[in-house]
């Protein structure tokens, strides 16, 4: 039977996080999320959404002639279709990142997939949903996201990659992002410099292309 999909839009745009930002990726954001973070900045997709099969979602992203794309949220693995929707697109020759706010399960998604893990920090009000085995299950192409508010999640953020040493271990992609408008980037730098952490100052560059309200992009 198709797997059929609740779709809040899929669009063409830079990829304005993960180890791929800036360049050209289709999207393919899902409705529905399991978390309310405080800073969240897609909470239009929390609800409604369009039915959608699989098949047409994947030949609409190829519709686009990007090599790159990305399955999104809402929170993606909210939806039983999303892994067979990403087994789709990889068979089709795109490379696929996956992001998942780190609550659920992600060992049901192709191995093949990039995992861009969001592990969330006290300020998102959100840091009792983490699932702590996903951080034990990351492939080594995997990434690890850290949105940050303040200080404490910074130091959060420190206290988890020395927490599982193996998941961070030399050659991991992390990314610290700081929340848009609340954590000034040049005091995040500093942070990040004065321990000389191994992580990426990850800023949403599509925040900084468009207006930060713009969907779509």
């Amino acid at each position: 039977m198709p797997a059929t999909l609740s779709v809040c839009e899929i669009f063409a745009s830079i990829q304005g996080e993960s180890s791929r930002a800036g360049l050209p990726c289709a999207f393919v954001r899902l409705s529905g999320c399991n978390l309310a973070c405080l800073w969240c900045d897609t909470a239009y997709a929390r609800e409604g959404g369009t039915p959608l099969e699989a098949a047409e979602a994947a030949s609409r992203v190829a519709a686009f002639g990007l090599p790159l794309v990305e399955v999104t949220g809402g929170e993606p693995l909210l939806q039983a279709g999303t892994p067979f929707l990403v087994k789709l697109l990889l068979d089709g020759g795109s490379e696929v990142l996956v992001e998942t706010n780190g609550s659920l399960d992600i060992s049901v998604l192709d191995r093949r997939a990039v995992v861009i893990l969001d592990v969330k920090c006290p300020g998102s009000g959100e840091d009792g949903g983490n699932l702590w085995k996903n951080l034990e299950n990351l492939a080594p192409h995997h990434e690890v996201k850290f949105v940050l508010a303040d200080r404490a999640d910074y130091d959060y953020a420190k206290a988890v990659m020395e927490r599982f040493p193996r998941t961070f271990a030399p050659g991991r992609e992390v990314h610290l992002s700081p929340v848009f408008g609340a954590l000034s980037p040049r005091l995040l730098a500093s942070w990040i410099l004065a321990d000389r952490l191994p992580a990426r100052l990850a800023l949403q560059l599509h925040k900084l292309i468009w207006d930060p309200e713009t969907r779509g992009v």
